[in-house]
């Protein structure tokens, strides 16, 4: 939250993240957007359904029961149907993702790129590293090989850490926002502030000492930062979050009774790579020349068709064409 003595901006600096509130309004922006995504739940019950893999559609169900329901029945976390981002491997021609108008006007809402535009100028460039994440109450989900959650707390990370090495010198920032209250409990952004000074830290593959529930994604070890001095960062529904890209931040188990669904967003200077420069991204603003701003959510979605197009042909069965990560196995700070 903005302190009445620091601005914005020199929170930014000073801590590697600030929290705005009641950037968007819920009911003309994030309300939209959970509408939308019922018809993304649809098409997801009814491929599973026709395919044998769930016993019912379950359209009788709330949005909430109705996923946490299709999750139980397959065992699985079916995060691509919503996701707004594609694989980095594997990609066929009719992998799920979803651009929708409603998540369009997210990314281009005006008071959000006001926010951004404090931080990195008026020339915005919508970068593709971006996600939604739809976590619901761990007690009621299926567990992975290991007993944990299939989808569980976030490993420690940063977001530097997750581009190629042509985005070392980008002003990447991440926006962060919940569709839902995410109190404590339901497992919001946790963050180490000031952190983001100490530089890009050795981010380690199937690093067991962050314990066994964070096993198997990119993660930086807990010694290697001062992890004592995290805080959680809850939010209402409006909110909006903005990290540095070197902060080093998780995410809370959600221990709640609630799903906790939020958005992470990328934004950086027009004309720098984006460190993921097969992934389109679009002008979001642009002070210069607001003729390049693209406004027609159906281009946006367009330019995702073409992608997926082309990744279909790259990174099948182990090849990697296209390389999504800077790190090596092997490396000394991953040694426990």
């Amino acid at each position: 939250m903005v302190t009445a003595n620091k601005t914005l901006t020199e929170q930014f600096a000073e801590q590697g993240f600030v929290k705005v509130e009641g950037v968007l309004d819920p009911e003309t922006v994030l309300d939209p957007i959970i509408e939308e995504y019922r018809g993304v739940l649809d098409s997801l019950a009814a491929d599973l359904f026709n395919d044998g893999t769930i016993s019912s559609e379950f359209a009788d169900l709330p949005f909430d029961e109705r996923l946490i329901k299709i999750y139980q029945e397959t065992g699985q976390a079916h995060n691509q149907y919503f996701d707004f981002s594609l694989p980095f491997q594997g990609v066929q021609p009719d992998t799920p993702f979803w651009a929708g108008p409603a998540v369009f006007k997210a990314f281009t809402n005006k008071r959000l790129l006001d926010v951004v535009e404090q931080l990195i100028g008026p020339e915005i460039y919508s970068n593709p590293v971006q996600h939604v994440r739809i976590k619901p109450p761990e007690k009621l989900l299926p567990k992975n090989d290991l007993g944990m959650p299939v989808i569980g707390a976030t490993a420690w990370h940063q977001d530097h850490g997750v581009v190629t090495e042509e985005a070392d010198e980008t002003n990447m920032i991440t926006t962060w926002f919940s569709l839902t209250d995410t109190p404590v409990e339901s497992g919001p952004l946790h963050v180490v502030p000031g952190s983001h000074r100490e530089g890009l830290l050795t981010h380690c593959l199937d690093y067991d000492g962050n314990g066994p529930e964070f096993r198997g994604g990119r993660q930086i070890p807990q010694r290697l930062f001062e992890n004592q001095e995290a805080i959680p960062l809850p939010t209402k529904r409006g909110d909006v979050i903005s990290l540095h890209k070197q902060l080093v931040h998780g995410s809370l188990s959600n221990v709640s009774d609630q799903i906790r669904w939020s958005f992470d967003l990328r934004y950086n200077p027009i004309g720098q790579s984006t460190g993921r420069e097969i992934f389109p991204g679009f002008i979001a603003r642009s002070k210069t020349n607001p003729d390049n701003e693209l406004r027609d959510p159906e281009l946006w979605r367009r330019s995702w068709l073409d992608c997926r197009t082309r990744m279909a042909n790259l990174n099948q069965q182990d090849m990697d064409e296209v390389s999504f990560s800077r790190w090596a196995d092997g490396h000394p700070d991953c040694e426990m």
